[in-house]
């Protein structure tokens, strides 16, 4: 099976119907924006936008089908929401039931006007999932040519044994939190397991939901933009930086609906952090020295 393969950084479409601006003209102007600095991973869910975002990109595939050929489509299925589109619904849950798995699929496919989706992920552990069904439709829909891999969100590595153990094809990614104020996962065991098993690992909300630029830490804000200055770029690209910089090849999901912020994406790429600015960055983290 070929190696998955993304960009180092991956464009985030959770928000993409939150923008007023729906026109296809405007979302082409943020794919391109991203396309021209070497993004060209795109990720999206079955959910996002309250089941919109997938049909919103969709719209610009069918008038620009050739962008296709030069993206990584990522999707995701499992959660079930409480939503007006589904008024019989009672509670949201998951489902990672092969009829669940095959419906969403095809839905994906026909919103996004596309045959084919290069990675699709689980979006949260489903603690009803039957390993043997769920790993037999994921394998399925690989021998099918819908999808080229698959992967997780929000896995734990048991989570990961279990799935793995039902499956033929390797279990390519798990996208997680991870940020400078969500750095459990370096010392809990989730990077290092994902490093082991060879797992591409996304990091979801890398500049912790904005947090980052809230007063209560002003004094490492204020770190990132001394760093950046020095590099003539902003403080959120330093963040993104910091997580370019572990040999997981951690590859953060940024998402926004400003064309200005769009097109300096690719700045953190550009930065330069050697292991004592990274230390400084943890250090001040973590709120105290490391042991």
């Amino acid at each position: 099976m070929p190696q998955l393969e993304l960009s180092r950084i991956v464009y985030g479409m959770w928000r993409l119907a939150d923008d007023e601006n729906r026109d296809v003209s405007h979302v082409q102007a943020k794919v391109e924006a991203c396309l021209s600095q070497g993004i060209t991973s795109f990720d999206q869910a079955d959910i996002y936008g309250n089941y919109e975002s997938e049909r919103l990109f969709g719209k610009l595939l069918k008038e620009a089908p050739h962008i296709v050929d030069n993206i990584e489509i990522i999707t995701k299925c499992d959660i079930q929401l409480l939503t007006d589109k589904s008024p019989e619904r009672v509670v949201k849950y998951y489902d990672t039931s092969a009829t669940h798995i095959n419906h969403s699929v095809d839905n994906s496919l026909k919103l996004m006007n596309i045959d084919h989706i290069d990675i699709l992920l689980l979006h949260r552990p489903d603690p009803l999932m039957d390993h043997h069904e769920t790993g037999a439709a994921l394998d399925a829909l690989i021998a099918s040519g819908k999808i080229g891999s698959v992967g997780v969100s929000n896995f734990k590595p048991w989570d990961i044994n279990l799935l793995q153990s039902a499956m033929s094809n390797p279990i390519a990614s798990n996208q997680i939190e991870i940020s400078l104020l969500a750095h459990d996962a370096f010392t809990n065991g989730d990077i290092a397991f994902a490093q082991e098993k060879n797992i591409a690992l996304m990091a979801w909300s890398p500049l912790a939901g904005g947090g980052l630029f809230e007063k209560s830490n002003k004094v490492l804000f204020d770190k990132l933009s001394d760093i950046g200055a020095r590099q003539n770029c902003d403080a959120s690209a330093v963040a993104v930086a910091w997580l370019l910089a572990h040999p997981a090849g951690i590859m953060p999901v940024m998402g926004t609906n400003n064309l200005d912020r769009i097109a300096h994406l690719g700045d953190a790429c550009k930065i330069e952090m050697d292991r004592e600015t990274w230390f400084v960055l943890y250090e001040m983290a973590l709120g105290h020295e490391v042991p």
